[in-house]
């Protein structure tokens, strides 16, 4: 049996997944809200809750550089989507949390995000197509055997 060329899965999926942000940015921009890079890190503190985060762990849970998570904060914190709070024990430490507002444009993004991922995504496949896409995209969150050696 012969090897794929890898390039012949990449770039399709690439070319996909560069078209159908496209379609979710262009949404969020007709709609007046900010783009998927806001989107995504209201929704990491969201999901922390009162804890909030540090932005060493927006860093990684948004694969970001660190003056990523630090420029796109301090927009945030200007718009009024999240506050600072100093970190105990560590002086020069915050921890990032999300306000009121943050979360109420975190939920209006995606009313217009869910929607534009219905649009751009499902009128491609039947339902079982879609799960077998799904599973086989899976494959690339799973150790390989190359990982193993």
């Amino acid at each position: 049996m012969e090897t794929p060329d890898p390039f012949d899965i990449w770039l399709p999926l690439a070319r996909a997944h560069k078209s159908i942000l496209a379609t979710v940015e262009a949404a969020l921009k007709q709609a007046g809200l900010p783009g998927l890079d806001w989107y995504d890190m209201l929704w990491e503190l969201e999901r922390a809750g009162n804890e909030g985060l540090r932005p060493y762990e927006l860093q990684q849970k948004l694969l970001l550089p660190q003056y990523g998570v630090s420029r796109l904060a301090d927009r945030l914190a200007k718009a009024g989507y999240l506050i600072r709070q100093e970190c105990s024990g560590d002086g020069r430490g915050q921890i990032l949390l999300l306000t009121a507002a943050g979360a109420e444009t975190r939920a209006q993004m995606w009313t217009v995000y869910s929607e534009a991922m219905q649009q751009a995504v499902t009128p491609h496949f039947s339902p079982g197509e879609a799960r077998r896409l799904a599973e086989l995209l899976a494959k690339f969150l799973r150790p390989s055997p190359a990982d193993k050696i």
